[in-house]
C-alpha cells in the first residue's frame, strides 16, 4: 500500500498546485479569448487599415507636372537653334476618373470594409468557440481528478476489512491482492484524467495567455433552445462571412462597368520662349473613348458577373453545410444528454445499491471480498464515465450555442 499512499500525497500536491493557479471562470475565458488573442488582434488592425483607406477612395488621382523642350529643329537650316515656336515648357494636368468609377472605388473600399469587419466577427467568434470546448475539458478533467481520487481513498479503506478477513479464514490470501489490482485500475483513469486536464490548460492557454490556469465557477448549462438557434442561422459569423464576400464581388461588377465611360483629363502649361518672341500658354483636355466594348470592358464584365454569381451560390451552400452541420450537433447533443441521463438515474443507483447489498451479504457471510472489491471499483468507474457523459453533453450545448449564437449583428 505505499504505492498507494504515495499516489495520495501526489494528488494532494497537484491540488495545491492548482489552488496556486490562476483561476479562470467560463465568463471570463470567453471575453479573454477576444482581447488577448493575436489572431483576433490581427483582424481588428486589418479592419482599421480598410478604414483608413476608404477615405482616398474616390479622390482624384495625383496631378502630373510636365516639363521640358518643345518644337526643337532637328534638321535643315536651322537644326538645333530655337526658332519662334521652340519653348522651354512647364505644364500640370489632372485625370478625371468618370463620377461611376469614382462611386464603383468607394463602393468596392465599403465592401473591404465588411469583409474586414465580418472576418474580425469570425474570428472572435472560433476564438470564444475554442476558449469555451478548453475550459469545459479543464473543468471536467478537474472534477474527474476528485472523483478518481476520492475512489482511491474508498477502495483503500478495504485494506483494513481485506486483512482481517484473511486473518479470520474468511477470505483467501489472494484475494487481498485484488485490493491492489483496483487501485492499478483506478490510478490508471487518474493518471488518464491528468493528461487530459494538462492538454486542456495548454489549449486553454492558446487562447487566453495563461500557462496553468485552473476553472473555476459554474458549469453551463447543458440544455439548449433548439428553435431559438435554428431561426439564426443566417446571422452566423460564417455566413456574414459570405455574404462580405458576395458584397465585394458585387462591387467588382460595378468597377468593371465603370469602364465603360469615358474618362476626362485637363491639363495647362506654360512655355517660355526667345526673348524676342512672346511666351504662350495652352490648356487641353482628354477624352477616353471607349470603342471597342466587346473585346475590353464587356469581357471584364462577364467576368466579374460570374465572380458575384459564384460568390452568391457559395454564400447558398455555406447555408445548407451550415443548418446540416447544426443537425448534426443538435443529434449529437441529444445522443449525450440521453446517455447522460440514463446513467444517472437508471446505472448510478444499480451500482450504488449493489455496493451496499455486497457489503451486507459480505458481513453476513454470503458474499466474498472479491465481490465488495469488485462493487466498489465499478463504482467508482461509473462516475468517472457519469462525468465524461456530462462533459459530453455539457460540451454539445456549449458548441451549439457557442457556434451557432448571433454574436454580432
Amino acid at each position: 500500500m505505499r504505492k498507494t499512499i504515495g499516489g495520495g500525497l501526489l494528488v494532494a500536491l497537484l491540488t495545491a498546485n492548482a489552488v496556486q493557479a490562476q483561476q479562470v471562470t467560463y465568463d471570463e475565458a470567453l471575453n479573454a479569448a477576444v482581447s488577448d488573442q493575436p489572431l483576433v488582434r490581427t483582424s481588428e488592425l486589418r479592419l482599421e487599415a480598410r478604414r483608413e483607406v476608404a477615405d482616398a477612395a474616390d479622390e482624384l488621382p495625383d496631378p502630373r507636372i510636365r516639363t521640358g523642350l518643345r518644337n526643337i529643329p532637328i534638321t535643315g537650316p536651322d537644326a538645333f537653334d530655337p526658332v519662334m515656336m521652340t519653348m522651354f515648357e512647364v505644364g500640370i494636368e489632372q485625370e478625371i476618373p468618370n463620377l461611376a468609377e469614382r462611386r464603383a472605388r468607394a463602393g468596392l473600399a465599403s465592401a473591404d470594409i465588411e469583409w474586414a469587419a465580418a472576418e474580425l466577427s469570425h474570428a472572435r467568434h472560433m476564438a470564444r468557440i475554442g476558449a469555451g470546448q478548453a475550459w469545459i475539458a479543464l473543468a471536467f478533467a478537474q472534477r474527474s481528478e476528485t472523483v478518481a481520487s476520492e475512489a482511491l481513498v474508498e477502495i483503500a479503506r478495504t485494506v483494513p476489512l481485506a486483512s482481517s478477513s484473511v486473518a479470520a479464514g474468511n477470505a483467501r490470501p489472494g484475494e487481498s491482492l485484488e485490493v491492489r489490482r483496483a487501485v492499478l485500475e483506478v490510478e490508471d483513469a487518474l493518471t488518464r484524467i491528468q493528461a487530459e486536464e494538462e492538454a486542456a490548460q495548454a489549449r486553454l492557454a492558446r487562447y487566453i495567455a495563461i500557462a496553468h490556469a485552473t476553472a473555476s465557477g459554474e458549469i453551463p448549462s447543458a440544455d439548449v433552445d433548439e428553435r431559438w438557434l435554428r431561426s439564426i442561422l443566417e446571422y452566423n459569423p460564417e455566413i456574414i462571412l459570405a455574404d462580405a464576400q458576395v458584397l465585394r464581388a458585387e462591387a467588382a461588377v460595378d468597377m468593371a462597368r465603370s469602364e465603360l465611360r469615358p474618362d476626362f483629363s485637363v491639363g495647362a502649361s506654360y512655355g517660355v520662349r526667345d526673348g524676342q518672341y512672346g511666351d504662350l500658354f495652352s490648356v487641353m483636355g482628354t477624352v477616353t473613348l471607349p470603342l471597342f466594348r466587346g473585346r475590353r470592358q464587356e469581357p471584364r464584365i462577364s467576368a466579374a458577373s460570374s465572380e458575384a454569381a459564384s460568390a452568391r451560390q457559395a454564400r447558398a451552400d455555406m447555408l445548407r453545410a451550415l443548418e446540416a452541420r447544426f443537425e448534426e450537433d443538435l443529434a449529437a447533443w441529444r445522443s449525450a444528454y440521453r446517455q447522460w441521463q440514463r446513467a444517472t438515474e437508471e446505472m448510478l443507483p444499480l451500482a450504488e445499491s449493489r455496493v451496499e447489498l455486497e457489503r451486507a451479504s459480505f458481513a453476513a457471510g454470503r458474499a466474498e471480498l472479491l465481490d465488495v472489491i469488485d462493487a466498489i471499483k465499478a463504482l467508482a468507474l461509473l462516475r468517472i464515465e457519469i462525468l465524461n457523459r456530462e462533459q459530453a453533453t455539457v460540451a454539445a450545448a456549449v458548441n451549439l450555442r457557442l457556434t451557432y449564437t448571433e454574436h454580432e449583428r
